[in-house]
């Protein structure tokens, strides 16, 4: 996903520019770029295809003589290669103004063609520059009727008049050399954040960019437009109409964003999961019968009572922790469904006022997710939200927000998220059985005992890690692997497959165990790894059976497993974590995975935090 900051105040401009992506690499991206504004008239451009440190070289080599207000931006391409004519900023065909986009803007070829007919310069293949010249246009008729000589409510015009006429999805930041102290933002279908200082403010597309110099953040609406000054800032519709946005206070400050010692991101959060399952189950448990989701985000047990479906709506590793609940729900005798966000419109036509949509991302700016969210309140369902961002477009979609709290995550492969969407899920599971009577309250507060427990078993399972650590490099220059599992624990095995093709770019297949004699027995030869989820569960026997399959095609098997299921089972190695009743297990079974995952792309030189071609955030669809 692409990044956006933009600064204005007394400190050096490119600095803070520099700074704010630098924070943002975390999203993924292949060029880079800044600007500002000269205070004498002018703009300052610097742009690179390649990793910010190169722009920083540029930008150190040849500073900006007299910096006023600036945009910067992390570009993950979509429309044309990743060039430097390509990288953002983009400027309009005199030099004067800038622009930067995240999103899509759909009718870019419309303008494109409309604009270079009338006489515009096009430098590179982008949509986005057709918003520059879009701009250049507005800004060139409204000055030629402007008689007061006063040039930012021509600039505001100007900016207001393109937005009407973009379709798609965009965050945009622009500046103009004619109006040094103030930069113009708007949102429309993609996240943007406005970070308010003393005598300065900034802009971006996630806190991240900002938490340095302030904690005190406003979260722009769909369809609002924001001039930022020093002073300040003034919020407007696309109509022009004035609006209020109030700021909220970010908890975690960018200290929380360092490795804090670890080699890489991944890792911390990997270690950081017992806290975020403690910190997401705290004060939501126990006792279920005071209705404390009524109380913290007045979801009413009498509207667990009434749903007679579930429909989990995902992406990625989320849609794993939907596929986890559906299982754990379904244990509560309460129909579920998972289901990929982008394949969501079908199911969606199934959905009315007594579905409960439950809607999982760690961004809460999941394109697809957010549109299948629309889809489902369309046609009357409800709405819950899990999320780890406070404020983001999801949090404003849905009816109910269950956060989880995890801090921020910077590794592009999902960890301590994941974990934390399953506690939610699992709190919301709880509650469910409670409002429902689908257990006795002895066995929901047995559950959520148990439950309580999940941090200190994570722990003991991160204690395994030199020997899964050895595990990995053993395997590491194979190209093909295999994980299996059965029932509540084959999202894992889906997750575990998924990990280690987002960073270690092998070829890996998560498949259900009881599908092995319906294709991916066929790819078994000698000397495969095969990770197999083994521990507890009814379904052992029948997961020692495909797993006697595997090792008898030639198949290396490493067993995750526990000490009760150890003798049960046979393998050519075992990793044994802690034993947690099986409906739990996910938690617990996914640490020794994600470490396999990581250990193995360390072994394999891979660039760990920012795996090629992939974003933490996917915000077009």
């Amino acid at each position: 996903m692409c990044g956006i900051v933009g600064y204005v105040g007394s400190r050096n401009s490119s600095d803070v520019l520099v700074e704010g992506l630098r924070r943002l690499e975390y999203r993924g991206y292949d060029s880079c770029g800044i600007a500002s504004v000269k205070a004498k008239g002018g703009l300052y451009l610097k742009r690179v295809s390649g990793r910010i440190e190169a722009l920083k070289g540029l930008v150190e080599a040849d500073p900006p003589k007299d910096p006023g207000a600036g945009i910067g931006h992390t570009r993950w391409a979509t429309h044309g290669v990743p060039s430097e004519d390509n990288a953002h900023p983009h400027t309009d065909c005199a030099g004067e103004l800038v622009l930067v986009h995240n999103g899509i803007i759909e009718n870019y070829l419309e303008l494109r063609e409309k604009l270079a007919g009338s006489g515009h310069a096009f430098k590179s293949e982008t949509d986005t520059e057709a918003a520059v010249h879009l701009l250049e246009r507005n800004v060139k008729e409204l000055s030629a009727r402007s008689s007061s000589g006063m040039l930012e409510p021509v600039f505001f015009e100007a900016f207001r008049r393109t937005l009407a006429e973009l379709k798609g999805s965009f965050a945009i930041a622009a500046v103009w050399d004619k109006c040094p102290g103030v930069v113009m933002t708007a949102r429309m279908h993609s996240p943007l954040v406005l970070g308010l200082g003393e005598g300065e403010n900034f802009v971006a597309s996630d806190v991240s960019a900002f938490l340095k110099f302030t904690r005190r953040a406003v979260f722009l609406n769909d369809g609002d437009i924001a001039a930022v000054r020093a002073g300040g800032a003034e919020f407007f519709d696309f109509a022009g109409r004035k609006a209020r946005r109030d700021s909220v206070n970010i908890q975690w400050d960018s200290t929380m964003a360092e490795k804090g010692g670890y080699r890489h991101f991944m890792l911390k959060e990997i270690h950081e999961q017992a806290a975020s399952v403690e910190n997401t189950l705290r004060g939501r448990l126990l006792p279920l019968k005071e209705d404390t989701l009524a109380r913290e985000i007045n979801l009413d047990p009498a509207v667990l009572r009434s749903v007679k479906t579930v429909q989990f709506i995902a992406c990625g590793t989320a849609y794993h922790a939907g596929l986890v609940g559906k299982y754990a729900l379904e244990n509560f005798q309460v129909p579920a469904h998972a289901d990929l966000a982008s394949e969501y419109s079908d199911r969606s036509k199934l959905a009315g006022p007594d579905t409960l949509a439950v809607a999982i991302s760690q961004s809460g700016e999941t394109a697809d997710t957010i549109h299948a969210v629309r889809e489902a309140k369309a046609a009357g369902a409800r709405v819950l939200a899990v999320t780890n961002t406070v404020g983001s477009t999801l949090t404003r979609e849905a009816d109910w927000v269950l956060y989880t709290h995890c801090g921020p995550e910077i590794g592009v492969a999902s960890t301590k998220a994941f974990v934390g969407q399953l506690a939610a899920i699992y709190v919301l599971a709880a509650h469910f059985a409670a409002a429902r009577k689908a257990v006795f309250d002895s066995d929901a507060r047995a559950f959520a005992a148990e439950l309580l427990k999940v941090p200190r078993l994570i722990e003991d399972a991160l204690a395994m890690e030199k020997e899964i650590e050895a595990l990995a490099k053993r395997y590491a220059d194979r190209e093909h692997f295999l994980f299996i599992a059965r029932h509540i624990n084959y999202p894992i095995a889906l997750e575990g497959a998924l990990k280690i093709k987002e960073i270690s770019y092998v070829h890996a297949e998560g498949y259900a165990a009881g599908e092995m004699k319906h294709g991916p027995i066929a790819i078994i030869d000698k000397g495969m790894p095969v990770l197999a989820v083994a521990t507890s569960s009814r379904a052992l026997k029948l997961m020692a059976g495909n797993m006697q399959e595997a090792g008898a095609r030639g198949a290396e098997v490493v067993a995750i497993v526990d000490k009760e299921s150890r003798g049960q089972v046979r393998a050519s190695r075992y990793i044994e974590v802690p034993q947690a009743p099986e409906i739990l297990s996910p938690l617990v079974n996914v640490i020794p995975l994600q470490l396999f995952s990581y250990y193995s792309a360390l072994a394999r030189g891979c660039d760990i935090d920012k795996p090629r071609n992939l974003a933490k955030s996917v915000t077009v669809r």
